[in-house]
């Protein structure tokens, strides 16, 4: 499928998947609009891109902010084509040490968030009959473990709704939807961690097998680029050295 001249929303764009995310799809021609909390970053990404772009500042654990970023649209970004939900928190922690504020923003980002977002690229979508809704989730949404409760619980809703999108959008309305599951991969994201107990407890050495942001950005680009009629469901990609 050819992606040129195609719309993207990617939100999570300031840094690792988000970012490589957006920089394939740029060199494939795609238009790019880059959502995070971060604008100034995005608008170094913005610069770097060799495509038109747009960025929008949103936080996803707010509705009013998500929508206003959606309304933010120029004319030539408003019709999403792809919507890529790849914005998230992963503070992991044992649940003994009840960190609540951290599980319900897990909640408010990851699940949420991502409800949000597909909230308003839904009616352009349906309206076309087209489109294509890429949701980040993990393996761990899959492959529990403790002290991961409550990233993995809003992983696997991601994978479940993924799946239920598809039943119903997919028919009636040709809006094709994938969930990417990674592994580990080299991204800041491990830095939300607060659990004090868990740092001690989990070894995070530089030895241990990781995925490069590149390599989701690139199952990213495989889904989209199969044929209107074929739907990669998931795709559940983890380093070579892990089982």
């Amino acid at each position: 499928m050819n992606l040129e001249n195609k719309t993207v929303f990617i939100t999570g764009a300031s840094s690792g998947i988000g970012k490589s995310i957006a920089e394939l799809l740029a060199d494939q021609g795609c238009k790019i609009i880059l959502a995070s909390r971060s604008a100034d970053k995005l608008e170094r990404i913005s610069e770097s891109l060799p495509c038109p772009s747009m960025v929008v500042k949103m936080d996803l654990a707010d509705t009013k902010s998500v929508h206003q970023a959606f309304k933010s649209l120029t004319p030539e970004f408003s019709a999403i084509d792809i919507l890529v939900n790849c914005g998230g928190v992963m503070p992991l922690s044992y649940l003994k040490n009840r960190h609540l504020d951290e599980w319900l923003q897990t909640i408010e980002v990851n699940v949420k968030g991502s409800l949000r977002c597909i909230y308003e690229v839904l009616p352009n979508m349906q309206e076309q009959k087209s489109g294509h809704i890429i949701n980040i989730a993990s393996v761990d949404g899959k492959e529990l473990y403790k002290g991961g409760a409550v990233y993995g619980a809003s992983k696997a809703a991601i994978i479940a709704l993924s799946k239920a999108m598809r039943m119903e959008l997919s028919p009636e309305f040709n809006i094709r939807v994938t969930a990417i599951e990674p592994g580990t991969v080299d991204t800041s994201l491990r830095e939300d961690i607060t659990d004090k107990e868990l740092l001690e407890d989990k070894d995070y050495g530089e030895d241990e097998p990781k995925l490069n942001s590149d390599d989701i950005a690139r199952a990213v680009l495989y889904a989209l680029q199969q044929p209107q009629g074929v739907n990669v469901n998931e795709l559940l990609i983890k380093p070579t050295g892990k089982s």
